[in-house]
């Protein structure tokens, strides 16, 4: 294992001295598998949390609403909830581009609750990154 001399370090980044990549070069083929295992080992070593438990529609949308409601600081009523991801996060008329023009363009919603409060609903924290939780799951 190398020795690494940090120049400056914050909560957010590290600035060091050196740093020289080991390239790790495989000597076979690779099968898609092995690829994907991989590429989610890199993944948590870089802060992902592995989530090998959603694998199905009904169990990214429960992992979604805890996600929003942690990063909101809110909780949904079930009605709230259906509303919100029928009206807003899910919506069926919606194609791949228009959900991914949402994460980038359109993140935050102006839900209204039952009781009438209104509040913003933020999909990512893009000002404060670190807010934000990264999760990755298998194909």
């Amino acid at each position: 294992m190398s020795e690494y001399k940090p120049i400056a370090e914050t909560n957010n980044f590290i600035i060091l001295e050196k740093y020289h990549r080991e390239w790790n070069v495989a000597e076979s083929y690779q099968s898609e598998s092995d690829l994907e295992r991989e590429l989610i080992a890199d993944l948590q070593n870089q802060g992902y949390e592995y989530c090998p438990d959603l694998n199905s529609q009904q169990t990214l949308l429960t992992n979604v609403r805890t996600q929003l409601q942690t990063l909101n600081n809110v909780q949904f009523s079930n009605g709230e909830w259906l509303r919100f991801v029928e009206t807003f996060l899910d919506k069926p008329s919606e194609g791949a581009v228009d959900k991914t023009r949402k994460i980038h363009d359109d993140y935050i919603h102006d839900f209204v609750f039952d009781d009438g409060r209104i509040q913003n609903i933020y999909l990512l924290d893009k000002r404060n990154l670190a807010r934000n939780k990264v999760q990755v799951i298998k194909q």
